[in-house]
């Protein structure tokens, strides 16, 4: 059941860019600067703004920076000491970073949207159910018993199988695979080119070849997710492959099949968990690390960039190295390691010694 086409109509209304410094600090929570009726065109880094720009200072590191920044206003992290007499504009906050997350909500140029209703050049299957005020874009393709919800953007070029459910709100990017039987929760955004509930990676040697073992499985995406571009998430052998509400997945990460991805977690790019990891809830993997399978790496706990996890982490616990043990072993050991050219040569030594005594 399909809507006919609405292409007068829009996702969303562009954003107004253009504020005063007096709507900036309301928005912020912060006192009003005396120079409120300053009009603000946008946001940049302390080196590279402009007398129409605000920017922001989040640590010490920068502070030589903001002595020569342009920028109509600074946004201060309130840990951060600023030189006496600085004579700039300041809105003094809590949190840098997320006051900043904050205008750049407000500043971001609008996203370029299909329009609402279905694109002529997309390929609807008659029994797919698909929301009036969606946006279907060109060249795109949803099959047999799939239900596309309310608001939800399909980008050019997106597929997606049969029997598959797309919650509201929900944005998928250029050239997105859902493959079938797939759920896809609301507010779900996934990135341009990632691939959801390919077959998950499962072979037997049967004495001559390697036997595919089928994967009759799913894969669930709770609300709120976001999937960077290139992600694959393998479906699972049984039951479902899942990814925890509110978790956020960087670029080009590798999520093996049956694996059981809490809430809020952050997995950063090129990080791969294998087939039937556990993550708790809060989970940070670095860049570049890994899980082997049927590992459980508990609520909060961190995984350093380029870790290799081999054995279950507990709770709370920051890991690191390959394989990975407690950061702070860890770091002991590579300590330790680097001294090993001066550990051999005193060994020489006290070996030369030895063996001189023996003669004598």
């Amino acid at each position: 059941m399909v809507s006919p086409p609405q292409s007068h109509l829009r996702c969303s209304q562009p954003i107004d860019r253009i504020m005063t410094l007096a709507e900036i600090a309301t928005l912020l929570n912060v006192a009003l600067p005396s120079d409120g009726q300053r009009v603000i065109a946008g946001l940049n880094t302390l080196r590279d703004a402009g007398d129409t720009d605000v920017s922001f200072l989040s640590a010490d590191t920068y502070v030589k920076d903001f002595a020569t920044t342009r920028a109509a206003a600074v946004v201060v992290h309130r840990r951060v000491k600023l030189p006496p007499d600085h004579g700039r504009v300041v809105l003094i906050v809590d949190d840098a970073d997320l006051a900043m997350a904050t205008l750049l909500e407000r500043f971001a140029p609008p996203v370029q949207r299909p329009p609402a209703g279905v694109h002529a050049s997309a390929s609807v299957a008659g029994s797919a159910v698909v929301s009036s005020d969606a946006c279907i874009g060109a060249h795109v393709v949803v099959g047999e018993r799939s239900r596309i919800g309310a608001r939800v953007q399909l980008h050019a070029g997106v597929i997606v199988g049969d029997d598959v459910t797309v919650g509201d709100d929900s944005i998928l990017h250029p050239n997105v695979v859902i493959r079938e039987r797939i759920t896809i929760g609301r507010r779900v955004t996934i990135h341009a080119g990632s691939v959801i509930g390919s077959d998950g990676f499962g072979y037997r040697w049967d004495g001559k070849r390697h036997a595919k073992i089928p994967q009759i499985g799913t894969v669930v995406i709770e609300d709120d997710v976001e999937i960077g571009s290139c992600v694959c998430i393998d479906r699972a052998k049984f039951s479902a492959t899942r990814i925890g509400a509110g978790t956020k997945i960087d670029n080009l990460a590798q999520i093996g099949h049956n694996a059981q991805v809490g809430p809020h977690c952050i997995i950063v790019g090129q990080a791969g968990v294998a087939g039937s990891v556990t993550l708790g809830a809060g989970v940070v993997l670095g860049g570049q690390s890994a899980v082997r399978d049927h590992v459980t790496v508990g609520a909060q706990a961190m995984v350093a960039g380029c870790s290799g996890v081999m054995e279950d982490v507990d709770p709370k616990t920051v890991v690191s190295g390959l394989p990975a043990f407690p950061h702070r072993q860890s770091l002991r050991e590579q300590a330790a390691l680097r001294r090993l050219p001066e550990l051999v040569n005193q060994l020489r030594k006290l070996a030369d010694e030895v063996a001189l005594l023996k003669k004598q």
